[in-house]
């Protein structure tokens, strides 16, 4: 109660914990109006979401952040109800003479809650203002009047003195929709519009799904594969008079919000890791860690947002010249961002830890911090000097992956020129002796005659970080099917990557494309045999996985898959985290 509002955080629990079968329903959040009496909302949205089988909470203008950001913990999708103009300073414009009422209390809120509950990919439905406020939230633009300020349309009727329970116009989805057009069709829909402020620009992260017989803009959903789709109409009065047409709206969003509240669930219940991230190729940039820094993919509020609770931040090394000078250096450079990485760490101790073992994982995430565990990309980092090994062991790394784009020491790259036809006689004596310290062998970016050498010598089972299928995206360094039915054999694991270069060749890689790669190598592997490697700040992240927000939208899509608890289980960390027990079991020394 320290901010001067409600606890909502404190009466949840509170309600949760005497009515448990309360929260097997998804919980809708839809904004209140604020008028004369203060906070209001027409009885429509409330009887749409119940009849969609949500539980509908009413969320009344304010602006507390803190306040915002613990109510958005709680509910499993967002409603943003109809009413007044947008004040136009908000759009940096000022105000046209046609302009209607304004509504500060709203504006302010709502522009921040939507900013809030995208960064948590939180579903949202909004309805005639609310489309609006969308457009206005993530970077479009709204018209402050479409009759006096769009002179190249002949603009129909938007604001008809008509009973709101009965359509006034129609609409026309457009072919790329790919969410309103499987909910309504591709005929003329009758619809109730009753406004004159329209979207007038989308924007980058939304795109136009309907527009009405003069070209008005009158839908737009996600052009990132989220759940987030705005209506000009009026959808919740028609279910007033018994009019059932515009259900598949509010089922649509009661339906995603159902699917986030599991995926929640889940995420609370599983251990959740990403097995390769480059985020220390940006500590030149003074990032900030604790906050949530642009220029980073991976950040404790991303994280959270996502609900990740771990990652492998590797040291990576680019493939240099391999003097004794040259490689003296190359041995310091990981020494030097192993340090910053525990740096980090340290600085955020509160909320973040350092992990060596699967353990210290699960008794981080029991103490509710984020776990950071440590790697290395490329064996360069330790040149010809097999003592190194010890050494990068004893400062915590669980990985090496054993070279980058280019021959080294120890063997052949996939992008290599074939300088030792695999393992090199030094490259066979470090995995023996990474098999002694309990480090984990990494064949991501190997040529496949390294692949090979290594899954034969090694006495416990190899893994490849990041990695994807060959068979979908023909690039050397991505897995063949043969590779992988190998792998499996002998236990290991192969982690999916978000890289759009390895998922495909042409066009633009998306969330689609990494299911299809993962559902490659699960039907080629089995699930107990892949996992999940973003290589996020590595030039990994694609569109509906774009950053470590964003994961829980892949948990999403696999549980839309039909994807069991114990797959999704393993697939999110478990698998890997039983070779890298099984590594650290067998160590000698």
């Amino acid at each position: 109660m320290s901010s001067g509002y409600f606890d909502w955080k404190n009466a949840y629990h509170r309600y949760h914990d005497h009515f448990p079968a309360y929260r097997k329903q998804p919980v809708i959040g839809i904004t209140g109006n604020f008028g004369e009496k203060g906070c209001e909302l027409a009885e429509g949205y409330i009887e749409s979401i119940l009849k969609a089988g949500a539980i509908p909470f009413i969320i009344p203008p304010f602006e507390d952040r803190d306040a915002l950001a613990g109510l958005l913990e709680h509910v499993d999708g967002l409603l943003l109800s109809g009413g007044g103009d947008l004040n136009p300073l908000f759009m940096d414009e000022e105000p046209v003479p046609q302009l209607h009422s304004v509504n500060y209390k709203r504006d302010l809120a709502e522009l921040l809650l939507i900013r809030l509950a995208y960064d948590r990919q939180i579903p949202i439905l909004g309805i005639c203002r609310g489309i609006q406020m969308l457009a206005a939230a993530l970077g479009g633009t709204v018209c402050q009047d479409i009759y006096s300020l769009m002179p190249d349309i002949q603009p129909i009727g938007h604001d008809q003195q008509l009973d709101r329970r009965y359509a006034s116009h129609t609409i026309r989805t457009t072919s790329d929709s790919t969410i309103l057009r499987p909910l309504l069709g591709d005929a003329p829909v009758a619809v109730n519009s009753f406004h004159h402020q329209a979207v007038s620009s989308p924007g980058p992260f939304l795109r136009v799904c309907a527009t009405s017989p003069d070209g008005l803009i009158e839908a737009v959903e996600s052009t990132e594969h989220k759940s987030i789709l705005g209506v000009q109409w009026h959808p919740e009065c028609f279910i007033l008079r018994q009019d059932e047409s515009m259900m598949p709206l509010f089922r649509w969003l009661c339906g995603e919000a159902e699917s986030f509240h599991t995926a929640k669930k889940l995420h609370r219940k599983i251990l959740t890791l990403d097995s390769h991230c480059d985020t220390p190729m940006f500590f030149h940039k003074n990032i900030h860690f604790d906050q949530r820094d642009p220029n980073i993919l991976v950040d404790l509020h991303k994280m959270t947002e996502g609900r990740l609770d771990a990652a492998i931040m590797v040291a990576y090394l680019e493939q240099g010249g391999r003097t004794e000078e040259e490689l003296k250096e190359a041995t310091a450079k990981a020494d030097r961002i192993l340090t910053q990485i525990e740096n980090m760490a340290g600085a955020c101790s509160t909320a973040v830890g350092i992990a060596r073992t699967p353990a210290d994982l699960l008794r981080l995430k029991s103490a509710g911090k984020k776990a950071i565990m440590l790697g290395i990309e490329n064996g360069y980092a330790i040149g010809k000097d097999l003592s190194l090994l010890r050494h990068f062991r004893d400062r915590g790394i669980v990985y090496m992956t054993l070279c980058h784009n280019g021959d080294n020491d120890i063997c052949d790259s996939a992008r290599g020129r074939k300088e030792h036809g695999g393992l090199s006689a030094f490259g066979r004596n470090v995995v023996r002796e990474m098999n002694s310290l309990g480090v984990l062998v990494d064949l991501s970016h190997g040529a496949e005659s390294s692949f090979y050498d290594a899954l034969e010598l090694s006495s416990v089972p190899i893994v490849c970080s990041h990695s994807s299928c060959r068979a979908l995206c023909d690039v050397p360094r991505n897995l063949t099917d043969e590779q992988m039915k190998a792998l499996a054999r002998k236990g290991g694991v192969a982690q999916v990557t978000l890289y759009k270069g390895f998922l495909r060749k042409d066009g633009e890689a998306s969330i689609l494309d990494a299911m299809e790669h993962l559902n490659h190598m699960v039907n080629i592997m089995g699930p107990e045999h892949v996992g999940i490697g973003t290589d996020f700040d590595g030039d990994g992240g694609i569109p509906g996985c774009a950053s470590a927000a964003e994961v829980i939208n892949f948990t999403r899509r696999l549980l839309a898959a039909r994807y069991n608890e114990t797959d999704i289980t393993g697939i999110w960390g478990g698998n890997f985290l039983r070779v890298m027990q099984l590594a650290q079991n067998s160590k000698t020394n």
